[in-house]
């Protein structure tokens, strides 16, 4: 804010109300920090790699001619992009529009080689090529995510046989689609999860087109270089799990320490494959930030977005197995984020081997609890009350995996007649 007398206007203003955005409830507070600092610093080495390129290329008079000392080489307009930790997909379109902004982009072909997406990109000019590379290589296209690594091409130009959303010539619109839909061969963009029913607005500081986010994402990450993120669903598909030993209940007790769980479904012909819907996009993307390549009942199991709106109950006439294998949890008790404000969203962590353990009765001591773990197979290394609060301790396990499990198989585990423990991933070490 402007004056601290303002901030604290504010924070008085709606200590009495709190707001809702997009139906989410918003809580204000004062922070730590007395001022923001906004200066960016690997912009400013970009701003000095393309000065010293300039220089360079006026102390030589020809930048293509790469003799002389100090002169910058000739280098291809083609760049090989790869991205990486790629949350969100990445489209040709999302592509043209970052690297537009160097110069005229004149064809892309993306591909995936070695379990990672890449991209060959064109300009029309070597010098825009260079100003994209030392301006965007390293750069997330979205917050924390979609890692840009660029390099020069050994390729001098690109030939560009169909206009589709794998490979595209944006000086021709004749050319045919291949295989794919038409209208892709004439530029028409494909966003990916039906993202184009929602209105475009335009980025107030760059001008640029972006797809609106939707409503359902309650808040969406960081747009590091003004691109929305694609409008996702918010069910979940996980596979490679243990089929043997996993269950929608499992299933619901993990994943609903990262939100409200409202079905899960264990695929009948493929039953190493479950889907999980969770209550909204936002708690699908913590679930699947988290819990994607966590080890479970011996296997490392993947989280991927579905492309399920939601999940389907069983019909009538449907198989025991069948209804079984479909729970419906939308009106558990067990929920941990039903109360609007609850102090449950300031306590969410990826999984570690040190479990926070809460709800514990006074009657219950150190020794009950350890023997409670080893009982189920568990190996506990440390344990700790907390100094103020003996309801809550924290119990380190010799792994991670065996803190997935015990969590499983202990949240809501009944220590009295009237308290149940309650289990959540610890961000402390004993």
């Amino acid at each position: 804010m402007a004056t601290e007398e303002a901030a604290v206007t504010m924070v008085n203003y709606y200590a009495s109300a709190p707001p809702t955005i997009r139906n989410q409830p918003v809580f204000i507070q004062y922070s730590t920090h007395r001022e923001l600092k906004t200066d960016n610093l690997t912009n400013q080495r970009a701003q000095v790699a393309l000065q010293a390129i300039s220089a360079a290329a006026v102390h030589s008079g020809n930048m293509s001619s790469g003799n002389g000392r100090g002169v910058v080489p000739a280098q291809s307009p083609v760049l090989r992009i790869i991205v990486e930790n790629l949350f969100y997909p990445v489209t040709l379109e999302v592509l043209q529009q970052i690297f537009s902004k160097f110069g005229f982009v004149l064809k892309i072909i993306t591909f995936t080689r070695n379990n990672q997406f890449q991209a060959l990109l064109q300009f029309s000019d070597a010098m825009h090529a260079q100003h994209a590379k030392a301006a965007l290589d390293g750069q997330n296209i979205y917050n924390g995510c979609c890692t840009l690594r660029i390099d020069f091409s050994k390729l001098s130009a690109l030939n560009v046989k169909f206009n589709n959303d794998k490979s595209r010539d944006f000086t021709r619109t004749d050319l045919p689609s291949g295989e794919l839909e038409p209208a892709a061969a004439f530029g028409v963009a494909l966003p990916p999860y039906g993202a184009a029913s929602f209105s475009p607005t335009f980025h107030q500081h760059t001008g640029l087109p972006v797809a609106a986010v939707p409503s359902s994402l309650a808040f969406p990450p960081c747009m590091a270089l003004q691109v929305a993120p694609p409008a996702i669903h918010s069910v979940l598909l996980v596979s490679n799990l243990n089929s043997e030993k996993v269950s929608p209940h499992s299933l619901f007790i993990l994943f609903g320490v990262y939100g409200d769980v409202q079905r899960v479904k264990i695929l009948f012909n493929k039953k190493e494959n479950a889907l999980v819907q969770m209550s909204d996009a936002t708690q699908a993307q913590l679930a699947m930030g988290h819990l994607n390549s966590q080890r479970l009942h011996g296997n490392v199991i993947r989280v991927t977005l579905s492309k399920h709106p939601v999940v389907q109950l069983p019909h009538e006439g449907a198989g025991q197995e069948e209804q079984v294998l479909t729970q419906d949890f939308s009106g558990s008790a067990l929920h941990r984020f039903k109360k609007p404000g609850s102090k449950n969203f300031n306590n969410i962590f990826p999984p570690s081997a040190t479990l926070h353990l809460s709800n514990i009765p006074t009657s219950i001591c150190e020794d009950t609890l350890k023997d409670l773990f080893s009982s189920r197979g568990f190996t506990f290394k440390a344990f700790k009350f907390f100094q103020k609060d003996r309801k809550m301790a924290l119990m380190q396990l010799a792994s991670v995996e065996e803190a997935i499990e015990a969590l499983i198989e202990l949240h809501d585990h009944q220590l009295d007649h009237n308290q149940h423990l309650r289990v959540s991933f610890s961000k402390s070490t004993i």
